[in-house]
């Protein structure tokens, strides 16, 4: 005679009742507004629930407790908040976790741009403030397009540079000019005198 191993799993609902299962669970769900995954029929009062088979009779199953929607699953994002707080200090972002290459991780373009926009934009203010005039400004901007700046730092000491350069020549412009009227009217008193000499004698 053959030998039988005796099963211990519970043995299967009939096909009816599982079908009039589905019917209520479908209900339920309609009724809750959720989808079917997250009806929750008691396992206990399986009878009973599959006898239910109007939405009157499944909205009283809910108000009994028989039938229950189940809670959404969470996903927590606090592991992820923890760890981009801990990338904005600088960790996990050694060699090993790059994954592109240093021109497509920040490209030279975006670092170049960022630069002249901070440039032009000290331009612009120095320009409606009258720190400098239109024509320092036009010096400034094209020198700083020919990457002559590297920094905001740079470019303020040279217009400081410039302006006191320019406030020095025309100083000496100015102590030049006042040294030629100086002596022409030495000259003029020097003629002046002779004249009185000679129309004297």
């Amino acid at each position: 005679a053959p030998f039988f191993v005796a099963s211990h799993a519970p043995r299967a609902q009939p096909h009816s009742q599982l079908e009039a299962m589905k019917l209520q669970k479908r209900l339920a769900a309609e009724i809750k507004k959720c989808g079917r995954g997250r009806i929750w029929l008691d396992p206990n009062e399986s009878n009973e629930i599959s006898m239910a088979n109007s939405r009157f009779n499944i909205r009283k199953l809910i108000k009994d407790g028989l039938i229950i929607r189940k809670a959404v699953k969470m996903h927590s994002r606090s592991r992820v908040r923890k760890n981009l707080e801990a990338k904005r200090k600088g960790r996990h972002t050694g060699i090993g976790k790059r994954r592109g290459t240093k021109e497509a991780r920040l490209p030279s373009k975006v670092i170049w741009m960022r630069r002249q926009r901070v440039l032009r934009r000290l331009l612009r203010k120095y320009r409606q403030q009258k720190k400098i005039d239109k024509h320092l400004y036009h010096f400034f901007y094209r020198h700083a397009k020919g990457n002559m700046y590297k920094n905001k730092r740079v470019l303020v000491e040279a217009i400081h540079k410039m302006k006191a350069e320019q406030v020095k020549a025309k100083t000496l412009l100015e102590q030049s000019e006042a040294r030629q009227e100086k002596a022409k009217l030495q000259k003029k008193k020097r003629l002046q005198k002779k004249e009185d000499v000679l129309k004297a004698g």
